[in-house]
């Protein structure tokens, strides 16, 4: 019987690692769960590589980060690859988070399902409204801003998303990190400064429309017009 390569390596740092290989390492696990959705068991690096349009390649570069996986003859099994990337992404638990700003896209993201699938859950929610505290919104309670400590040291939170205006953003991301919270997820549309011990995502959807238009315009770029 073949021997399973489903070591995975931990003594390679955070640092040691690509950003560019972890978001591919998301990629991989939405299409293995897509495929053991259709109740495929196994695959290769080059189908997972071509579904995304990447090399096979690249698929085992980015594995081989983290040690080795696969079975000689056989490639992946689908389940334990889930496994594996879930355990190196750390969604092999349950992540309770905060979210900071109950406005419109507050709202959005407390009805998002999506993060519930992964493992993330959204256990209670902030604002300086006054009106909006002791709400309770797609079955999370809505606490006061100056709650924040107390509540997130209850729940065991150390993952905060920040869905408030841009000029609320830094004073929202100093009274969380205050708390005790360890990584931030931050929708404002501007740049945020944390401790160095505390990790930071900046979600700018604006700024993804922006790359996104340049890569359409491109294409087909405008003449210049030479007479300015």
């Amino acid at each position: 019987m073949a021997e399973p390569k489903g070591k995975i390596d931990d003594t390679n740092s955070e640092s040691a690692v690509p950003k560019a290989v972890v978001s591919r390492l998301s990629l991989y696990l939405r299409e293995l769960q897509h495929l053991l959705r259709d109740s495929q068991e196994t695959t290769s690096s080059t189908q997972l590589g071509s579904m995304l349009g990447f090399t096979d390649a690249q698929v085992r570069k980015d594995l081989a980060y983290f040690g080795q996986f696969g079975y000689p003859g056989i490639g992946y099994r689908c389940d334990e690859l889930v496994h594996a990337i879930k355990r190196i992404l750390g969604t092999d638990r349950d992540w309770p988070i905060a979210l900071v700003g109950i406005g419109n896209l507050g709202r959005a993201l407390l009805g998002y399902r999506g993060f519930g699938e992964q493992g993330f859950r959204v256990v209670a929610a902030f604002d300086s409204d006054p009106q909006k505290v002791g709400a309770v919104i797609e079955g999370v309670p809505v606490y006061a801003a100056e709650d924040l400590p107390q509540v997130v040291k209850s729940k065991g939170i150390r993952l905060a998303i920040l869905a408030v205006p841009a000029i609320a953003a830094q004073a929202a991301a100093d009274q969380v990190v205050q708390s005790g919270i360890e990584g931030v997820l931050n929708f404002a549309p501007m740049t945020i400064t944390l401790p160095k011990e505390v990790r930071l995502v900046g979600v700018d959807l604006a700024i993804e429309l922006e790359q996104l238009s340049f890569a359409v315009a491109s294409r087909n770029p405008k003449p210049c017009d030479e007479s300015i």
